[in-house]
């Protein structure tokens, strides 16, 4: 019976102990006051402290999603519009502030190279000259008149023949995009979806998009002491002036000659720079590949090459791009982004480009559009070339 009163006593004490640190806490047992109980902060509270990423699509939004399209508006399953040589298709006009956030192409034409001959174009704000200017397969990354499909960050093809954009393209007042036909055939099909975002307002310190087109067929050879410290004869991406920012490139290329091509650096004036603020070692190198891509194709989210035939050949083709998505190439005054043709510009092959940017305006005036005939890509007869006007 002791056994049991002893054994009933110390579960009482166990039980009265445990009483004890739940109520005051272990400090009490050693005679320290117990701190006070942290408040539980309310749910806005503790969602202040949290990264906003967390809940960015989930957070509602205030705005009217709105869409430019082909659509039959009959009713009907004739979702395209003809666009006959020499005429231009608008596939979006429209006042008042906004962003477009989307731009879907496919085409279906007799004309081999309509991805050469189309010319996108893009007016914001009412401007006088395009922001936006260049063939739209060069627009898209495909320079060579030539499809694949790839997927990056900002463009992609995908099956079958379809042009994505995901640039985001804001406007203030006004917002005017068109297609014009300059080959020789017409364009049965341009089918296009145009999705944008419309606002009472944007902010005010937005540039506006740009892409210009660019190229050089054949690039001019430069013999000399295989130095380049001026960049002088490298070819240009771009010329801009004006405050914005460089958000990316597209190259393509048509071999001349036989070996590799890209030995050329990138080099990069910013803001009147007599020399380059920014220096690369290497084309592939500049696209954030290396050792000729390994002659392999491949795309990325910020860099690609997805397009390589017959590489380090005379006719070997090239289709490269590079988003700066991590830290776009700023600019105050002004930016020349440019690159070797070659180990100190000593090569002659076919360079085609686009480059893509934000900036305040007015622009400057872009370099005359090279003539239809002229953006198509053949080979041509240079040194340790081949005969001259032969089908690339």
């Amino acid at each position: 019976m002791a056994k049991l009163v002893k054994e009933e006593a110390f579960r009482a004490r166990r039980r009265l102990l445990g009483g004890i640190i739940s109520t005051t806490g272990a400090a009490a047992l050693m005679g320290m006051s117990a701190p006070a109980a942290a408040a539980v902060p309310p749910p806005e509270s503790a969602s202040s402290s949290a990264p906003e990423e967390l809940f960015s699509l989930a957070r509602l939004r205030s705005y009217s999603n709105r869409r430019s399209s082909s659509w039959d508006r009959t009713g009907g399953n004739a979702d395209w519009v003809r666009v006959n040589p020499g005429q231009s298709a608008t596939v979006l006009d429209v006042a008042g502030a906004g962003v477009v956030t989307h731009i879907w192409f496919t085409i279906n034409s007799p004309d081999r190279m309509h991805l050469k001959n189309l010319v996108l174009r893009a007016w914001w704000d009412g401007e006088s000259s395009p922001s936006v200017e260049a063939p739209i397969g060069d627009f898209f990354g495909l320079g060579l008149g030539e499809y694949c499909t790839y997927q990056s960050a900002l463009l992609a093809v995908a099956n079958v023949k379809a042009l994505n954009a995901y640039f985001q393209m804001p406007f203030a007042t006004a917002a005017r995009i068109t297609v014009e036909n300059q080959g020789p055939d017409p364009i049965h099909s341009l089918y296009f979806a145009i999705d944008y975002i419309a606002l009472p307002a944007i902010p005010g310190n937005l540039g506006r998009f740009h892409a210009q087109y660019r190229q050089a067929a054949p690039c001019k050879a430069v013999t000399g002491n295989g130095k380049n410290l001026n960049g002088r004869d490298n070819y240009v991406f771009l010329e801009a002036t004006g405050r914005g920012h460089v958000v990316g490139v597209a190259q393509s290329v048509l071999q001349n000659q036989n070996g590799w091509f890209g030995e050329g650096d990138d080099m990069i004036f910013i803001d009147g720079s007599p020399q380059p603020v920014i220096n690369g070692t290497g084309t592939e190198d500049f696209f954030n590949g290396a050792w000729d891509f390994g002659l392999q194709p491949f795309a990325n989210q910020h860099q690609g090459a997805p397009y390589i035939v017959d590489p380090e050949r005379i006719g070997g083709r090239y289709s490269m791009y590079r988003w700066f998505l991590e830290g776009p190439l700023a600019f105050e005054k002004s930016i020349r982004v440019t690159i070797e043709h070659g180990a100190a510009n000593d090569r002659a092959d076919n360079f085609f480009s686009t480059a893509y940017w934000y900036q305040t305006e007015p622009h400057a005036a872009f370099p005359p559009l090279p003539a239809p005939a002229d953006r198509v890509p053949r080979v041509f007869a240079v040194a340790g070339g081949v005969a001259p006007n032969t089908a690339g």
